[in-house]
């Protein structure tokens, strides 16, 4: 049996195969097969998984997965997706339309902002697309397109929502949203990065100054 990640025993490159799609699998089946990838990616990095470890990880075949997805690059920005799902979810029109404060509501954002980027598993993720990105440019690009950049258009939109009701005044809320995220993540996500973790008390601190800074700036008097 071939030990090759491309379909039928293919010796051409995964990222370089058609594109093609075969017939939609049921979404139970496309959702194992998204863990499976996102456990593996998020585990040993893009470089090391290969579709055949993921094909038997969710229980279909390596054709199943390159009929939906095409390539594992395809593949690696589902993966990507499935883990900001976790945080758009505070982003969500819903979120604006609660009945809490613009300052309660931007507290909850920061918290969880920075507890999502400040798991282990997700600090080591991005550790290891970094170095790959140093021999693969086009890896680091799906990543920053499937993670960082729509979760800041995630953000971005709910701070323009915010701002038609009023709460806000906001030129640009693309930027606004940049800024706020690199106030919360602040000096600690450097520490953090090298082995020293803040404490509890100093990450609280640093994202309730983020959030009254930002209020000072873009809040309606």
């Amino acid at each position: 049996m071939s030990t090759s990640d491309e379909p039928n025993g293919s010796r051409a490159s995964e990222d370089s195969l058609p594109k093609g799609r075969g017939r939609p699998v049921d979404s139970a089946k496309r959702a194992a097969i998204v863990k499976a990838a996102s456990d593996a990616f998020f585990d040993v990095g893009y470089a090391a998984t290969s579709i055949e470890q993921i094909a038997a990880d969710a229980g279909v075949s390596k054709v199943t997965i390159y009929n939906q997805f095409g390539d594992k690059r395809a593949l690696f920005a589902a993966a990507v997706e499935r883990e900001c799902e976790k945080m758009r979810g505070h982003f969500s029109i819903d979120a604006v339309s609660a009945h809490s404060s613009i300052r309660e509501r931007l507290l909850t954002i920061g918290k969880a902002m920075f507890a999502f980027l400040s798991r282990p598993e997700m600090i080591q993720f991005e550790r290891r697309i970094a170095a790959e990105t140093e021999h693969e440019p086009e890896i680091g690009r799906a990543f920053l397109e499937a993670g960082p950049w729509r979760m800041k258009a995630a953000f971005s939109a709910f701070l323009a929502h915010a701002c038609t009701r009023g709460e806000l005044s906001i030129s640009d809320t693309e930027l606004a949203a940049e800024q706020f995220v690199s106030m919360c993540k602040g000096m600690g996500d450097l520490e953090r990065r090298f082995g020293s973790l803040p404490t509890q008390a100093d990450t609280q601190k640093r994202i309730a100054s983020a959030v009254d800074v930002f209020l000072k700036a873009y809040a309606v008097e």
